[in-house]
């Protein structure tokens, strides 16, 4: 599901705006995920408290309003297949981030990981050759946005004692709501004035909320909000807690290798030479990364484990 996102927001993309494409989604996507999010914190016996909307708040907008419009301008703005395998590389990010911020140790499989991680990606964007950089800037920048909500999300929810479904779906809503908010100001006339006189900010004018929804365009904005957003980030987090972080972590060692497939299969995309080389560089970072968590959990839980 995570593979094809790229792929379905380039369709849809040709029909919405990028941001209203936002705002739909991950409207939908918090809906999926309510009622996963509901029974934790029933489970749990938690109730949400004021201090956690603040928190809800900063991630949403971080993660709806930052990193993911930076995403879907990515996407509009260069290839779906290019764009899902820079994406791909937010954890190698979230790894720096938690070392400034966290001051979390930066284990040797992990540093080798960012530094082949790194490198595929500068073979992929190829700066020597570069004539239409915008896309690749604007996934570089998602990447990292992302990677930084991340760590701020992990924070914040063990600080709060929140699970991974629960932090996601309130982020999607508060998000949301910020995002909408957001959108209805671009109508303000002054405001409407002032982004259409700067061009680079005029697409931002006006931004549409429920304009161009049909019963055509329905299908693909109910596989992106359901599909894609929510249940890609459900199944996330039911396999992180039906087995560990590393394996759910797997998705991001899929996605740089399928999604390039699915994109020439489903939308024709061309796949140059130097792309596919920068692939096997991030899938090696990301195996390297896989193998060291791997080791690492097998080291800790031994010791949690009950004396006979």
């Amino acid at each position: 599901m995570f593979s094809s996102m790229e792929i379905a927001l380039k369709v849809a993309g040709a029909t919405f705006n990028p941001i209203q494409l936002n705002l739909i989604r991950f409207f939908i996507g918090a809906l999926v995920l309510l009622p996963f999010a509901n029974k934790a914190l029933k489970v749990s016996k938690r109730k949400l408290r004021k201090e956690d909307w603040y928190l809800f708040c900063l991630t949403g907008f971080l993660c709806v309003i930052v990193s993911m419009s930076l995403f879907q301008l990515a996407v509009v703005a260069t290839k779906a297949s290019t764009v899902a395998v820079l994406f791909s590389c937010n954890p190698v990010f979230a790894l720096i981030f938690a070392f400034i911020i966290l001051r979390e140790r930066l284990g040797r499989a992990n540093l080798i990981a960012v530094v082949i991680s790194i490198l595929g990606l500068i073979v992929i964007i190829d700066p020597l050759h570069l004539t239409k950089p915008m896309g690749i800037i604007l996934g570089v920048l998602a990447a990292i946005t992302f990677g930084f909500y991340s760590i701020i999300s992990r924070y914040g929810s063990t600080k709060r004692g929140l699970n991974g479904i629960v932090m996601t779906c309130y982020t999607f809503i508060a998000g949301t709501v910020e995002l909408f908010v957001l959108s209805l100001i671009t109508h303000i006339p002054f405001v409407a004035d002032a982004l259409g006189s700067i061009p680079s900010l005029k697409s931002f004018q006006y931004l549409p909320i429920l304009q161009n929804i049909t019963i055509g365009s329905l299908p693909m904005l109910l596989y992106l909000g359901i599909c894609v957003t929510g249940g890609g980030f459900a199944f996330y987090f039911l396999a992180m807690e039906n087995s560990n972080v590393s394996t759910a972590s797997l998705v991001f060692f899929i996605k740089p290798g399928l999604a390039p497939i699915l994109a020439a299969i489903l939308i024709g995309e061309k796949v140059t030479t130097l792309t596919i080389i920068g692939i096997i560089i991030i899938l090696l970072g990301s195996v390297v990364t896989f193998v060291g968590n791997r080791v690492k959990e097998e080291t800790i839980i031994p010791k949690n484990l009950p004396k006979n």
